[in-house]
């Protein structure tokens, strides 16, 4: 199984993501991640998904997002013609020992300690994959309470456009 990461422009209606969404389920499909948000242009909405398979899986689910009513236009984003990052927010138990430990991880990840508590910290760090799962792993170190993803976000390198509006 290999996994692409698509850039998908989609008309700003309500429902949009719930139909794109819906494709997925209707055909057994699984998303690794979707991010959604308007673009410069009001009118549209870019969409990020990852997701995997084998080529003729992923041939079939570019194929069935053409299809959508609403999809202006589906790009897939090479890994080195784009730039494709991901946020998390990672909240863990921390006491006054293990504080300096932890900002010391941190800030080797650029990591960046967004709030402080008696007994927790709390950080926030962007970066590719790779970065983000390793950060991770030095953290599992210490009790995680609570992590969250946004999930892929990307655009094409250089002059590149998923739009032309």
């Amino acid at each position: 199984m290999k996994q692409i990461v698509l850039s998908i422009l989609v008309e700003n209606t309500p429902g949009v993501l719930s139909r794109v969404s819906g494709l997925f389920t209707r055909r057994g499909y699984n998303i690794d991640s979707i991010t959604a948000s308007p673009t410069q242009n009001e009118k549209f909405t870019r969409m990020t998904i990852a997701v995997s398979g084998d080529d003729m899986i992923l041939l079939q689910i570019k194929n069935q997002l053409s299809k959508l009513e609403d999809v202006v236009k589906i790009f897939e984003l090479k890994q080195n013609e784009s730039v494709c990052r991901e946020l998390i927010l990672i909240k863990v138990r921390a006491s006054k020992a293990e504080k300096q430990e932890i900002i010391t991880i941190a800030d080797i990840f650029r990591a960046k300690v967004v709030d402080v508590s008696s007994d927790t910290l709390m950080m926030e760090l962007t970066g590719n994959v790779s970065k983000i799962e390793a950060f991770i792993n030095l953290i599992n170190d210490f009790e995680i309470l609570e992590l969250v993803r946004t999930g892929a976000t990307a655009l094409t390198r250089g002059d590149t456009t998923v739009a032309s509006f």
